[in-house]
């Protein structure tokens, strides 16, 4: 398979030149975004609105947390900090290593290339995330947002498998936003999360998994109980990303931590994998349902 990475050096230090916000915004749309236009279009998100300060990719990245394009000093210090991670080789050499393991276990992602684009994140914005996050959903395109620093640097293949995880997952199961359950939704996470545990050791895992004291997991196996079959991104998200990102979207809190879906989808997922003695790569084939139901979690 064809794997494209996205050279976010260059991409930045070009944007850095141009004189003016709209010069930038005109680069970051048609330059930047253009390696992912399949995936923004599928998503129904044009390049650019067609009213002003309408919804469009400029719109989509500043709500997912895309480091501001003005912020020059920010910027500049991201860049360098990408180069001595040596992002892009980093990336080449991670998703390499993925398909061959899921090659090797008898899975695939059904596309003819995977294209992944690397960009920088506002770290502030993306605080709870520890400066870093990513999408997978769509089989052949993967985007990480991460501003480096001393907690993600590391860090940076698990969430590369974790998205990479999607990939598979859906190149076997169809999903979409305004029809996926909390049920769904937490099986999702927490296969994406035990993948890239299986593949780079438990220290890969971000901070959506590990950040929930045992009470706090506990309270939220209860809520997330009564929710499964909630339907909708909107009432979805809440479970999901929990009640500080609710109110900030205007979603309706439900009493639940950052990140709590994906902390009980994994707590669901390792109990699955124990309770049948499946591989973390058999799982990927297995009914969300199934995997509910045979944890024994709820």
């Amino acid at each position: 398979m064809i794997i494209k990475v996205n050279d976010p050096l260059q991409q930045y230090e070009e944007l850095l030149r141009c004189e003016t916000l709209e010069q930038k915004q005109q680069f970051f749309r048609y330059t930047m975004m253009e390696p992912l236009k399949t995936m923004w279009t599928y998503l129904q998100v044009p390049m650019k609105a067609k009213q002003p300060n309408g919804y469009d990719v400029l719109y989509a990245a500043d709500m997912l947390g895309f480091a501001k394009l003005e912020d020059r000093e920010v910027l500049k210090k991201g860049v360098e900090r990408l180069r001595t991670m040596n992002i892009v080789d980093r990336g080449e050499r991670a998703l390499k290593h993925l398909l061959e393991v899921a090659n090797d276990q008898g899975l695939e992602v059904r596309a003819n290339a995977i294209q992944l684009g690397i960009y920088l994140a506002d770290e502030e914005k993306l605080s709870l995330h520890e400066g870093y996050t990513g999408f997978g959903g769509i089989p052949g395109y993967l985007m990480v947002l991460l501003f480096p620093n001393e907690r993600n640097t590391s860090r940076f293949e698990g969430l590369l498998a974790h998205e990479f995880h999607h990939n598979l997952r859906f190149s076997y199961f169809n999903w979409s936003h305004g029809d996926v359950t909390v049920g769904e939704y937490i099986v999702i996470e927490g296969l994406a999360d035990v993948f890239a545990e299986t593949i780079y050791g438990r220290e890969q895992l971000g901070p959506w998994v590990t950040g929930l004291d045992e009470d706090d997991l506990n309270d939220s196996i209860s809520v997330i109980k009564d929710a499964l079959h909630i339907k909708g991104f909107a009432e979805v998200s809440s479970y999901m990303f929990g009640d500080s990102y609710a109110i900030e979207r205007g979603y309706q809190p439900v009493g639940l931590s950052f990140a709590a879906g994906y902390a009980v989808g994994y707590v669901v997922v390792k109990a699955f994998l124990e309770e049948t003695g499946l591989t973390i790569f058999e799982a990927t084939q297995c009914t969300s349902d199934d995997i509910i139901t045979r944890s024994a979690i709820f």
